[in-house]
């Protein structure tokens, strides 16, 4: 019971895992697989009724198929979205499909039980259901903790179903080796070898299988990719549109930066929050170092902090050589001291001031990323800041989600800083919005400017400066929500907003 158990409640956390990975939105994910299984579990639990009478051989059995399904549900679901690009359709299929075996292991293992201890039903049922709760919290404890890190998404589905298939069959019949014929324990053992043999071979042949699969999601080459305990990173390398090399970085298929025009979008996002004191500067995210490229280019700086959450990241930009080309290996300057940490949980405990803060988070689309766009996260930025401190944080796209950019800036404003809102053009991404702001909420707005000692730029100049704070009569503000904690409004509209594109 306690290895069912365990299993059982890793494959729910790799389904809600690959369904965050792939596209995002780990509430609904989370939700979707959770309440189909439990479903799918009750109606397992009474499908298994009939077979209460041939118990052994019909758990064995079921064990059998639990291990190949759930082994091979990350494959298969993989496979369907990079293929066939059908997601939600399949994960309910096979979510059901591994609830409707999990509901009907729990009848068939209290009738073993009460062979084995002869002891009343209510025992039996606290005793099985304390040792389920256990092999509960052992499954839970160890997906992200040893079989992510140790074997990645796939490889780590197929391990537990091949600890799913042995537990299942050979144990049970070792128990009830006396009262299982000979021909049924053949029967079901050759089956055990059977699944474990497609285990093993999809194991072996995991990398090829996930290479390819990973392709089809993108169409220039794949140059680098892996999965880590917070996203799935890949980096591609092609010619661009210009005629030059076009690096790219996606992160859970979400485009970073493409290196032909990603100036434009560093420029605008650091120089305008750097035109005043920037002796001292913070950059939350970017850890891809190319922000942090365009600070450094300022010797007056003396200190930069770089907190971001994936040291994965962090150790592509001081090692990748396409990346290392693009940043200026800008994580190597002494003055730079790089932390791997959620950016909220860090502020609580930062003691240090900065004269400037550069905010580049990924766009709000997942609940981890919405609560970096908080009122409290704001809030929590105030204690690192002077009050003559600028900040800028990157707001999306005025044009493809303006409800969104416009959150972003009613949030920082509910905070209590003076905003100035901006937006250029990068064609990867098309008109993208920053918002600039400063501690206070009474007072003059801040000025975007350059400032007189700027270094020499390719995008930026005073003239872009000034056209950038003008927005066209279909996308200036609107009367939208503040997000915070608990109303993550800006999750809401950028789920709404860019569900289209």
């Amino acid at each position: 019971m306690f290895i069912c158990a365990a299993c059982g409640l890793v494959y729910e956390l790799a389904l809600t895992a690959l369904g965050s990975y792939l596209i995002g939105n780990s509430v609904m994910q989370t939700s979707v697989v959770i309440s189909v299984m439990v479903f799918a579990m009750g109606i397992g639990s009474l499908a298994a009724k009939p077979l209460q009478r041939r118990a052994v051989g019909a758990f064995a059995l079921v064990e059998t198929l639990l291990a190949l399904v759930g082994g091979l549900s990350v494959l298969v679901l993989y496979v369907s979205f990079a293929w066939l690009r059908v997601y939600m359709p399949s994960m309910v299929v096979v979510t059901f499909a591994i609830g409707l075996l999990i509901g009907a292991e729990i009848p068939l293992l209290m009738t073993l039980l009460q062979r084995i201890r002869r002891q009343e039903a209510g025992s039996a049922v606290a005793d099985m259901f304390a040792v389920d709760y256990v092999g509960a919290l052992v499954g839970g404890l160890c997906f992200p903790l040893l079989l992510l890190p140790s074997f990645g998404q796939l490889r780590g589905a197929l391990v537990v179903g091949a600890v799913n298939a042995v537990a299942g069959v050979v144990v049970v019949l070792w128990i009830f080796r006396r009262e299982t014929r000979r021909i049924v324990r053949i029967t079901l053992l050759a089956s055990m070898a059977a699944v474990l043999a497609v285990l093993g071979t999809v194991y072996v042949l995991a990398d090829d299988i996930e290479v390819t699969a990973r392709q089809q999601l993108y169409r220039d080459p794949i140059v680098h990719a892996e999965t880590t305990p917070y996203q799935d990173v890949v980096v591609t390398r092609s010619t661009g549109f210009t005629g030059e090399p076009d690096t790219r970085l996606f992160l859970n298929g979400d485009l970073q930066f493409s290196s032909v025009d990603e100036y434009r979008y560093h420029e605008a996002l650091v120089h305008p929050a750097l035109s005043g004191k920037r002796t001292s500067v913070l950059i939350l995210g970017g850890g891809d170092a190319l922000a942090l490229r365009e600070v450094l280019r300022y010797d007056d700086v003396e200190g930069v902090t770089l907190v971001d959450l994936d040291p994965a990241v962090t150790r592509l930009a001081r090692t990748f050589a396409p990346l290392l080309e693009l940043n200026g290996q800008a994580l190597s300057d002494p003055r730079v001291t790089v932390v791997n940490a959620d950016a909220f949980t860090w502020l609580r405990d930062a003691r240090q001031r900065y004269d400037a803060v550069v905010i580049d988070f990924p766009d709000p689309d997942t609940a981890a990323l919405a609560k970096l766009y908080s009122v409290e996260f704001y809030h929590l930025l105030g204690r690192v800041l002077t009050p003559e401190s600028q900040v800028v944080v990157q707001g999306g796209s005025p044009f493809f989600a303006p409800k969104t950019y416009w959150s972003i800036a009613t949030t920082i404003g509910r905070a209590g800083y003076r905003t100035t809102a901006y937006q250029v053009d990068v064609p990867s991404f098309g008109n993208w919005g920053y918002i600039l702001a400063t501690p206070g909420a009474d007072g003059p707005r801040p000025p975007l400017r350059l400032a007189e000692n700027t270094p020499p730029l390719r995008f930026l100049d005073d003239a872009v400066i000034g056209a950038a704070t003008v927005f066209p009569l279909d996308r200036r503000p609107q009367n939208v929500r503040a997000s915070t904690l608990m109303d993550p409004a800006v999750l809401e509209y950028t789920r709404h907003e860019w569900q289209n594109y």
